[in-house]
């Protein structure tokens, strides 16, 4: 009962975090310069002045860009659909009187008319998940097992080395930087290994694999130094508690006691920290795929913030914030099945 009334306390703080991020992105996004009205007509090209006017003025008022912020953000919520063709009581044709977030509506494309954001976030959904889960597993299947063997000797200068200066080195290195670089190196310009783009078009699963590594590569080298130290500091400290004595004063291998008792003990605070791991991936995905030119949520959310579209970027940064909160939710309920201690 208190495992599950955890989950719903987390579940209400998630609900409350996604209705402060609609509220924010909307915010910024109004604020910000350029409108997706002058993108639809091509404002500023060779058009008459007359039509690039009606045009605009039409755009405007099919999408409620004409009413006040507060109007717009109603009607982006729901669940009565503000715009001509919406609800009776809010002066509409009836047509479409019901739509908006409460109703599991994210929109659709104000540049594209008729292609629906969700359908779209969840075709790219099937790119990006891909590859953060390889990032993620690949940093921490290898990560855990180097801040295992680094327990030994605090202090010294080969781990002043690894710990201080190779973690500072790639927490330092930016995302953006060590593409292009991994780019000219190991692409056609350099040593010609790898793919430096998504493939375009149909691609067999070999092109895919291929042209995955390198972006994966960039999202997992970040994490893999805060992994490694993460867990380091969780091992020095489990091999350090007085059971770990008892455990050696009972004469068990030092391996077992590594490798079977203590790592148990240090994955637990470990589990604290996944759910911070899932949205820093998430916000290096938009440089890592913009780059490498993947289709996936990244460049949708890129592409939506260069158009102004409202719908894509607040869908995308909805979606963001459940991922992180379901992260927060699983990390706790992992720290609790490790740790009794810790269970709600």
């Amino acid at each position: 009962m208190r495992v599950l009334l955890h989950c719903a306390k987390r579940l209400g703080w998630t609900l409350v975090t996604l209705w402060l991020a609609t509220c924010v992105t909307f915010a910024l996004l109004h604020l910000a310069p350029g409108t997706p009205a002058a993108s639809s007509v091509g404002e500023g090209e060779s058009l008459s002045a007359a039509r690039d006017a009606a045009s605009l003025e039409r755009f405007r008022r099919e999408h409620l860009l004409d009413r006040p912020l507060a109007v717009q953000y109603l009607d982006y919520l729901g669940p009565f659909d503000l715009s001509e063709r919406g609800h009776p009581w809010f002066g509409g044709s009836g047509e479409r009187p019901y739509g908006g977030l409460f109703c599991g509506d994210l929109g659709v494309e104000l540049l594209r008319p008729g292609v629906p954001v969700a359908g779209e976030i969840e075709k790219r959904l099937a790119v990006t998940l891909p590859l953060m889960f390889c990032a993620l597993l690949g940093s921490t299947c290898r990560m855990i097992p180097l801040g295992v063997r680094r327990r030994g000797a605090p202090g010294s200068r080969w781990d002043r080395f690894t710990d201080d200066r190779g973690r500072f080195l790639l927490v330092a290195l930016p995302v953006f930087w060590a593409g292009v670089l991994l780019q000219t190196l190991l692409g056609a310009r350099g040593l010609d290994l790898l793919p430096v783009l998504w493939p375009a078009g149909e691609a067999t699963a070999a092109q895919v694999l291929a042209a995955s590594v390198l972006p994966v590569a960039c999202a997992a080298y970040g994490i893999a130094a805060y992994v490694s130290r993460q867990t380091r500091a969780a091992m020095i400290e489990a091999l350090e508690s007085d059971w770990v004595r008892t455990l050696r004063a009972r004469g068990l291998a030092e391996s077992r006691i590594v490798w079977r008792h203590a790592l148990r003990n240090a994955a637990a605070p470990l589990c604290m920290h996944f759910g911070q791991v899932l949205p820093a991936l998430a916000a290096g995905s938009v440089l890592i795929e913009t780059i490498f030119d993947v289709p996936g949520v990244g460049t949708y959310l890129y592409r939506g913030l260069l158009q102004r579209e409202v719908d894509i970027v607040t869908g995308v940064v909805l979606v963001s914030a459940l991922f992180a909160g379901l992260g927060l939710l699983l990390s706790d309920l992992l720290h609790g099945s490790l740790d009794p201690r810790a269970r709600p």
